[in-house]
Order: structure tokens, then C-alpha cells, then sequence
């Protein structure tokens, strides 16, 4: 894409063009995967689990457009790669309208390019911590209705967002916007019952830190739970990632031992 080749070297990393690089993706730069290569080195799973949230995010929107969901707000969306939202949504209910959102100007810019002009889906620059924002973009409201259901995708973005009290907040001012009907999709980093080398842990903390400007910090269940409150959970409620409604087109990394996928699941409904 433009601007990969010139002067990629003087960008610095962002979260999701290192997210990108997991994927396999072209949309990131020299920094992006020097971070990206760094994290893997400590957690050689990283580009599995980033896969894993993809085939997720296939997977709950397909099951979002299948209840009659036909509107996305898709926050922290990186770049829209392979298996995209308005795709999936799209082959499922063709009318789908969704916005992407994220705080990189490149992965928006990007995501534009590769929309082209697509009269139902688009993408702006917006910061979860700021959903005043994003609400009242107006590209936001002028491509979704909110007096209908909203299919609101938080996936591995709210691990970005390290402040209970700020991502509390955010989701709640985001759901207290969407019409009864719409649901809530997220998928954050846990690492609930397992043996992690703290050392580890704080290196990637640390790395994305000092080489982004979205800090990270993974959640319990009980925290990641939080953000459902008030929600009618869809089955099987708050799980393991490859746990949530299994495809037999799904990655198989972690089937055999769901936890060793470091990242919950689940998806809920506004009465």
C-alpha cells in the first residue's frame, strides 16, 4: 500500500500495524515489526493468538448479521485485512453498513484505500477513550441509524486501554448510545490461571510502551466480565477464544488447551 515503501523507516510502531505483522499482513512498517518480532521472542504464541481473534471476530459477526444485526461500529479495528467485517457482515446480510475506527492515521488512511469508495462501510480517526468522538462523528452518524440495533466490536482493543475507571466509562457511554437489540463483541488478553514469567509479561508491558502510544495490560475474567453489565450473554457466555462457538474453518492452536490462548471472549445483547 502507499507509503509502505517510502519512508516507512522514520514511522513509529502502533498497535495495530503490529497486529498487522502478526496477521502476515503488507500494511506495517520496519519499527511496527521490529516491536512485533520482539514480542514474539518472549511469547512465540503472539501470531497464533492474533489469528485466533481474527477467525473470533469471523465468527461473532457472522453470528450478529445471522440475528438480524445489519450495522457495525467496529473500534481499535486496525486494518480491515482478510476477512473483514463489512465482508463477513456483507455475506451474510448485503445491506451491512460499518464504520471502522481507529487512533493510527495510517491504518485509516489505509483502510480508506482498501474500501474504495465503498458507499456502505467507511473508516475514521477515533480514540476509545473519547466516545463522545466517535459518536458524534459525522461520518459515524451518517452512515449508522442508532434508533436500530448496533453491532459494537471491541476486539483485542480495550487490553489498550490499561485504566479500569477510563474503559469502564468508555464502554459504558458507548453502550448507553445503541438501541435495544444491538450487542457488544469483545475479545481481551487474560492470562487467568496460568503460569506467566512476570519478567515476560512486563517486557511486552514494556515494549509497547516505550514503542507506542497504546500501553497494554491484560484483564481477569471477572474484569473483562465487567463490560457486560446489564448484557443478556450469548452462549457460551465469557470463554476462551476458541472456546466461543467453534468453526471447522478455525485455526486449531489452541483447541487442545483453550487457556493457552491468553485471550477471553464473548458477546453480549442490549434488552
Amino acid at each position: 500500500m502507499a507509503g509502505v515503501a517510502n519512508g516507512g523507516s522514520a514511522k513509529p510502531a502502533t498497535s495495530a500495524r503490529i497486529y498487522d505483522y502478526f496477521l502476515g499482513g503488507t500494511h506495517n512498517f520496519p519499527a511496527d515489526r521490529e516491536a512485533a518480532q520482539a514480542v514474539a521472542l518472549r511469547f512465540p504464541l503472539t501470531a497464533a493468538l492474533a489469528r485466533n481473534n481474527r477467525a473470533f471476530l469471523r465468527r461473532s459477526v457472522r453470528y450478529l448479521a445471522g440475528v438480524g444485526v445489519t450495522q457495525f461500529l467496529d473500534i481499535g479495528s486496525g486494518i480491515p485485512t482478510e476477512g473483514n467485517v463489512h465482508e463477513i457482515a456483507a455475506g451474510v446480510t448485503p445491506d451491512a453498513r460499518v464504520v471502522y475506527v481507529d487512533i493510527d492515521p495510517v491504518a485509516v488512511a489505509e483502510s480508506l484505500e482498501i474500501l474504495d469508495n465503498n458507499a456502505r462501510t467507511t473508516a475514521v480517526l477515533g480514540d476509545l477513550r473519547d466516545p463522545e468522538s466517535i459518536l458524534a462523528h459525522p461520518k459515524v452518524r451518517g452512515l449508522l441509524d442508532f434508533g436500530r440495533p448496533i453491532g459494537l466490536l471491541l476486539n483485542a482493543v480495550l487490553h489498550f486501554v490499561p485504566d479500569d475507571t477510563e474503559a469502564d466509562a468508555a464502554v459504558g457511554r458507548l453502550l448507553a448510545a445503541l438501541a435495544p437489540g444491538s450487542h457488544l463483541a469483545v475479545s481481551h488478553v487474560s492470562i487467568d490461571g496460568q503460569e506467566v514469567d512476570r519478567n515476560d509479561l512486563n517486557f511486552v508491558q514494556n515494549t509497547y510502551r516505550q514503542k507506542t502510544t497504546t500501553p497494554f495490560r491484560p484483564r481477569t475474567h471477572a474484569q473483562i466480565e465487567r463490560f457486560f453489565t446489564g448484557l443478556e450473554m450469548v452462549e457460551p457466555g465469557l470463554v476462551w477464544l476458541p472456546q466461543w462457538r467453534p468453526s471447522t474453518e478455525d485455526p486449531t492452536d489452541f483447541t487442545a488447551a483453550p487457556p493457552t490462548s491468553s485471550c477471553l471472549a464473548g458477546v453480549g445483547r442490549l434488552r
